[in-house]
């Protein structure tokens, strides 16, 4: 049997069928979207599609990547199995055909999993208030430049006085994110131990590891990363 060719399309199968589709979807999305720009994520419930996904990237390399590194992680309490999409022949006909998967159609992994329907508190990514408040943005940046140096050094005191340890601080983080799905985040780095949430403020969270060494790993690699479009999460040791 000839071997399915590297492309920009992942097929996921072996995946837990109890999940809500939206969960789903989004878990997904967090999980690949750590090794590159994620264009598309089409997951179905329907009979011939449950329990399978296809993940679409925007280079191979990144395919590749996310597939070498991911295969056999255990999403949902199942270990996933990935492989590249037969993109000529798969029931969707991704990237060619009916459902199609390209640049144009870039915005719906977005428009879908992260408009205002997908957060039931409001929250929203590219909204026409938001483009309006651009305006009054660029006029703060101005002010803000000028208190920068000065706010500058005081910030470098005082994360010099945040100690390295086993807990690191999440900050940043989208109103409906739950437990498990940022435990899939930081259980690829050795050490982990468990997520904790902070009952009535939904956007801030805490990792634990086994040593300070194993949390500053995560640290470098997770600070900054774009968990939803809208969010870049903050990560820093914890004050304890």
């Amino acid at each position: 049997m000839a071997s399915i060719p590297p492309n920009k399309t992942l097929y996921v199968n072996h995946l837990n069928e109890k999940i809500q589709k939206e969960e789903l979807r989004k878990a997904l999305y967090y999980l690949f979207s750590q090794y590159g720009r994620v264009v598309d994520v089409v997951a179905l419930k329907t009979m011939k599609m449950r329990g399978q996904a296809f993940i679409v990237y925007r280079e191979i390399t990144e395919a590749t990547k996310a597939m070498r590194s991911l295969q056999g992680f255990p999403l949902f309490d199942k270990p996933i199995k990935i492989n590249y999409a037969k993109t000529r022949s798969n029931k969707l006909n991704v990237l060619d055909g009916e459902y199609k998967l390209d640049e144009s159609n870039t915005k719906s992994i977005y428009s879908q999993m992260f408009s205002e329907s997908a957060f039931s508190t409001g929250v929203t990514t590219v909204s026409r208030k938001r483009e309006h408040e651009d305006d009054d943005q660029d006029n703060k940046k101005i002010a803000l430049e000028k208190s920068k140096d000065t706010n500058e050094d005081k910030g470098e005191e005082e994360e010099e006085n945040v100690i390295p340890n086993r807990i690191l601080f999440l900050q940043n983080l989208p109103m409906d994110i739950t437990d498990k799905m940022l435990s899939y985040l930081f259980v690829q780095y050795p050490g982990f131990k468990e997520i904790r949430l902070v009952p009535g403020k939904p956007d801030i969270a805490f990792a634990e590891y086994e040593n300070e060494l194993q949390a500053q790993t995560a640290l470098k690699v997770l600070d900054g990363f774009n968990i939803t479009p809208t969010n870049a999460m903050k990560v820093e040791f914890a004050k304890i």
